[in-house]
């Protein structure tokens, strides 16, 4: 079979099982009802047993974070011999943010307790946005030159000129990339020894987090083989987002908090780390793809058969949640957030592709990261219709006939105790959310807080399914598709008061 023919039905078998599973619930609710609501208890059921699976691992990762974020890390490393033979490179990429944002970003770095005459900077703008962007580069170069062993700025050429390129932050990245080589070689850094932290603009670190990373790079077996996550949490103008926003924020951080729990298959995630020489090896971050954050892993697992893997780090970064002018052109921005974070499913097809490819990496590697990405782009799209909308299908269209079953009469009370039974984790993620809300700013009255703190949950239904589900089908069904549907890189509006 021809390679392009072969991958292009490697990206369509995810829209495809997600378009089965809602046509054929539509259909067979009419057609045979008895077996959607088979299918739907034991999706309930499956969904019930997932949710009491994740939540000792939250609980896990949630205790870890209280712990390590109280920790000298900086103290830990300095007992290390060889630390000092550690370097950091922290890599910027930027697109229109404005030079408040930039200098919040130097000023954090600033504040780290790893050492500044150790870390290199490189500040990465976008061909549209030169005007812009050599302004604020001017700035940042007077006011922050001489704070860093290096501060390197460089101005992406146009990529529509490229046809290998798509303009995003991983095309953006793989020029900042090329351009700090020689960089690196004047002066003199083992690439074995320069941890590389690529980093969304607006990313505030914890001023630990190098110093744990470090930590970790120099006590783990084979530091380069892995990739290192911190905690994503979106409390930059967290109090100013809207409360769907807020809710699907959380949900992110949740998310990926249970994930670090138990890492053994998982993949990065926005803002995280990795060694200087692992991007060699692979070549630096693909000119053509969305999800870069996640792919640059799948790069590393793909050059190594297999043997690569993520290190958690269980301390903060903050972002800028999601925030626009006006309530409807937020949840338009959230909207597009999620279909770009679910545009991961590109990852499918890749993973495909090069893992029937490699005889070398191991059988039970390759099929628990094909059935972990399948299983959770399958469940993102599908999982909040088939218990809110979808379950509900056979009793609104089956015949009488039908209506005569037992089955067909008691299966509302046990998917009603089934959804009870699963608000544990909404009581959980309400609770946890409390311990992890950034300190309530002046300009926020008092009675605000009720919503933040407590009223917000309350959408998590709607939320789960309009910027969780929709998105999801959404992307999903573009990557099947292709051609003109794809999605480009998407810049997320944000703003902080």
């Amino acid at each position: 079979m021809n390679e392009r023919i072969r991958y292009r039905l490697f990206e369509m078998i995810p829209g495809m099982l997600v378009w089965i599973t809602l046509i054929g619930s539509l259909v067979l609710s009419y057609v045979y009802p008895l077996a959607v609501i088979v299918f739907i208890i034991v999706f309930d059921v499956y969904w019930l047993l997932r949710i009491t699976y994740y939540i000792p691992f939250l609980f896990t990762s949630w205790y870890r974070y209280k712990r390590d974020i109280k920790r000298d890390w900086r103290k830990d490393v300095e007992a290390i011999p060889g630390q000092d033979e550690i370097y950091h490179l922290v890599m910027l990429p930027t697109w229109r943010e404005p030079i408040e944002v930039l200098r919040d970003t130097m000023n954090n770095l600033i504040r780290s307790t790893a050492p500044k005459d150790h870390m290199i900077v490189c500040l990465g703008g976008e061909w549209k946005d030169r005007e812009n962007f050599n302004e604020h580069r001017k700035v940042i170069e007077r006011e922050y030159g001489d704070r860093f062993l290096r501060l390197v700025t460089t101005l992406h050429p146009n990529p529509d000129e490229k046809e290998d390129e798509i303009q995003g932050k991983g095309s953006n990245m793989h020029y900042m990339a090329t351009q700090m080589v020689p960089v690196i070689e004047e002066l003199g850094i083992d690439p074995e020894k320069l941890i590389v932290s690529a980093l969304d603009v607006d990313t505030v670190m914890h001023p630990q987090y190098f110093s744990c990373v470090q930590y970790k790079y120099l006590t783990i077996p084979e530091p380069a083989r892995s990739s290192y996550q911190p905690v994503p949490l979106y409390n930059n103008n967290l109090w100013d987002a809207k409360a769907p926003v807020r809710v699907a924020m959380f949900g992110t951080t949740f998310w990926l908090m249970g994930e670090l729990a138990r890492p053994e298959f998982m993949m990065t995630f926005s803002s995280h780390s990795m060694s200087w020489r692992m991007l060699l090896d692979v070549g630096f971050w693909q000119k053509d793809i969305v999800s870069e954050d996640s792919r640059i892993f799948l790069q590393g697992l793909v050059h190594y058969h297999g043997d690569y893997r993520v290190t958690p780090i269980y301390l903060p970064v903050s972002m800028d949640s999601v925030d626009s002018v006006g309530y409807a052109n937020s949840l338009r921005a959230l909207y597009k957030q999620m279909r770009r974070w679910a545009w991961g499913v590109e990852n499918f097809p890749y993973m495909l592709k090069h893992f029937l490819a490699d005889p070398r990496m191991p059988l039970r590697i390759k099929v628990s990261y094909l059935w972990k990405q399948l299983e959770g782009m399958y469940t993102w799209a599908t999982a909040p219709l088939l218990i809110t909308v979808l379950g509900q299908l056979p009793f609104w269209l089956a015949s009488e006939h039908y209506r005569g079953f037992a089955i067909f009469q008691n299966t509302p009370f046990t998917l009603q105790r089934l959804m009870q039974l699963s608000l544990i984790g909404l009581f959980v993620s309400a609770a946890m959310a409390l311990t992890l809300l950034p300190k309530r700013p002046k300009h926020i009255p008092p009675r605000n807080a009720i919503m933040v703190v407590f009223l917000q949950w309350l959408l998590l239904p709607v939320t789960f399914v309009l910027f969780g589900s929709i998105p999801a089908i959404d992307a999903q069904t573009r990557h099947m598709l292709g051609g003109k549907f794809r999605l480009g890189f998407n810049v997320t509006a944000k703003r902080r008061k």
